[in-house]
């Protein structure tokens, strides 16, 4: 048996998601006659507080067409250091935006209001326009760590005292909303724009779902159309997002307990010197760099058969979600525990 805790987009859909996907309406949703997503984007808009929404094929997409809508050439986009959206979208706030990147160091990812009101520039020619803050909830290089939500309302004032946009890529924000007690409502006043990804701990296939104003929505879809992301009959998905809202949000901290009793069994285990602390799904731990680099310690796990990922900075990531159960949980603990 393959432990497979690489990461969370890994799921499949489950056989209820998938008898839903089979039975779905489809129309053009280029044409806007696919009532199926409309049902999707204005229930997540719904749920947010938001008038509006756009399906994407990706969280990527979304975030580099949220950053467009908010910005223009030679503006700066301000956010972690180890932001998704800096990190690991290909450049796109270059290519897409032509915006450069105000860098904050952050704590396991997540940054403050007096951080944030430190990088904004001054009203100079010489320097790029702060116009966008980006938050990510949760943070994924932070170990899947949670905003505080009093920080984010700071946050806030702070974009409105300065006069800049702020967008949260929620690629995990229904794991942040099991983990802090929130409501999705809450978030709607503090964000222009929010994006929500369905295809990780909420096991969907593919998509994401951009939300916002109908003015911020309308122009996010003549982006979407410039970078190809207008499709067709995409009801299926569309009912695998639907299905997802309905059945597996309440299973999210099952996935919390699981990372956190891999958490608590790394702690033990003399060849690690360090774990990062957990909130949520994502276990950052660092095998021990004396004994053998990261990638020789990964494959000693994958020879146990369990897989994990390159956390980057000599630190392996474990991902529960919705295809790992109890048992592989044991199973995953007995391996950790066997490694000498």
């Amino acid at each position: 048996m393959t432990l497979d805790f690489r990461s969370d987009t890994l799921t499949r859909p489950t056989p209820g998601m998938r008898a839903a996907m089979a039975a779905a309406p489809v129309g053009d949703d280029v044409f806007g006659e696919d009532e199926l997503m409309q049902q999707l984007e204005a229930r997540l808009a719904e749920l947010f507080g938001k008038e509006a929404g756009l399906f994407c094929p990706s969280g990527t997409m979304c975030n580099q067409i949220a950053i467009r809508v908010h910005t223009r050439p030679q503006d700066e986009v301000i956010c972690d250091r180890y932001s998704h959206v800096y990190l690991y979208e290909g450049g796109g706030i270059m290519a897409h935006s032509l915006c450069s990147v105000a860098l904050i160091d952050g704590h396991y990812g997540r940054i403050t209001a007096e951080q944030v009101r430190a990088a904004v520039r001054p009203d100079d020619q010489h320097f790029p326009n702060s116009a966008l803050v980006v938050l990510e909830n949760t943070a994924n290089k932070g170990g899947g760590a949670c905003y505080d939500p009093a920080e984010i309302a700071a946050i806030r004032q702070v974009c409105t005292e300065q006069g800049l946009a702020l967008h949260l890529d929620g690629a995990r924000i229904f794991n942040a909303l099991a983990a802090t007690g929130g409501s999705p409502a809450q978030y709607g006043p503090w964000f222009d724009t929010i994006s929500v990804c369905l295809s990780k701990g909420l096991g969907a296939p593919v998509g994401s779902v951009l939300l916002g104003s109908r003015a911020h929505i309308a122009r996010a879809r003549r982006i979407r159309k410039f970078m190809g992301g207008g499709m067709r009959q995409v009801g299926m998905l569309a009912a695998a997002g639907l299905y997802a809202l309905d059945h597996h949000i309440g299973r999210l901290a099952d996935d919390h307990r699981r990372a956190a009793v891999l958490a608590d069994t790394l702690r033990s285990c003399a060849w690690v010197t360090d774990v990062m602390p957990v909130q949520t799904n994502i276990v950052g731990f660092r095998p021990d760099p004396a004994q053998m680099p990261v990638e020789a310690w990964l494959e000693r796990l994958r020879t146990r058969g369990l897989l994990g990922g390159n956390f980057g900075g000599g630190y392996i990531r474990l991902v529960t979600h919705l295809d790992l159960d109890d048992a592989m949980l044991e199973e995953a603990v007995s391996v950790l525990r066997s490694l000498i």
